[in-house]
């Protein structure tokens, strides 16, 4: 890997560019953020600002998004070595994950695949397999595509996606963060990532995962609904399960400020989890 340049976006953050691009904040324990589908690494700004305080925030751009450059062909596999390597890269040997979306079953795939890096997860508004509810992947792959073969660019798309799947609580300050955020995607990218997606089921796998394990799911998330969550808590070594009401899917920016604090006390806990039911937090 190319020695990555930096240079300081702000008083407090840094961005890295290199064949894995990311944006870090603050000192501590490293906690990287995984982003979903329609997002990259300025899609964190509420949890850098917030935890940088007490953890190294690590946001990448997974590759072929933002300033990573891609890689070929993209698979969860691949993905999850991608973050193996970003930890190299950072000068890392073990962090906590905290995924949204797609980025919680890339933090899924990485503790499955490089559990020695892996110390505690956030897996946020995820689930544990593509078409629990029966979605045929042909068909979700084309509605996704289907924009974008006609020209359209993920800046074009990002409000209306971003906005129907969001729950009331959304701000528009924190709308037009994320627009900005998926405008950063390149076309090639957002495609290579719609092709992989599809491909995700670890159900058969969850109990392999030791890392303890907090899985955050918004009551109103017609994405990756409640039920979903449920799966994936019961099925890990060592999860708890929390759903926020009034939140659909993009939990950590409609409510961030909650968000960080759940984030804040399950990683700062100095011993794992119990087996817990199901708890309601705002």
């Amino acid at each position: 890997m190319p020695e990555p340049s930096t240079a300081s976006t702000a008083a407090s953050a840094t961005d890295v560019d290199g064949t894995l691009a990311w944006r870090e904040r603050g000192a501590g324990d490293p906690v990287v953020f995984l982003h979903g589908l329609g997002g990259s690494r300025t899609s964190w700004e509420p949890q850098l600002d917030g935890l940088a305080d007490a953890f190294r925030c690590i946001a990448w751009d997974m590759p072929g998004y933002g300033a990573s450059a891609p890689i070929m062909p993209l698979t969860f596999a691949a993905i999850a070595d991608s973050v193996a390597q970003l930890l190299d890269a950072a000068g890392v040997e073990r962090a906590h994950l905290v995924g949204e979306s797609f980025g919680g079953m890339h933090a899924l795939h990485t503790a499955l695949r490089h559990p020695e890096r892996v110390a505690r997860l956030v897996l946020a508004n995820t689930s544990p397999a593509f078409g629990i509810d029966g979605t045929d992947p042909g068909t979700w792959r084309a509605v996704r595509l289907a924009p974008l073969d006609a020209g359209a660019t993920p800046a074009d798309i990002a409000e209306d996606v971003l906005s129907s799947i969001a729950g009331p609580a959304l701000s528009d300050g924190a709308l037009a963060m994320r627009v900005a955020g998926f405008a950063r995607i390149p076309v090639a990218g957002l495609r290579a990532a719609v092709e992989c997606l599809p491909a995700h089921d670890v159900r058969e796998r969850l109990g392999a995962i030791a890392s303890p394990a907090l899985v955050v799911a918004g009551e109103l998330d017609s994405e990756t609904p409640v039920g979903y969550s449920r799966i994936l808590a019961d099925g890990l070594q060592n999860a708890e399960l929390i759903v926020l009401e009034g939140v659909g899917h993009l939990a950590v920016s409609e409510v961030p400020h909650a968000f960080n604090r759940l984030v804040r006390d399950f990683l700062g806990r100095g011993r794992g989890l119990g087996p817990s039911g199901p708890r309601w937090a705002i």
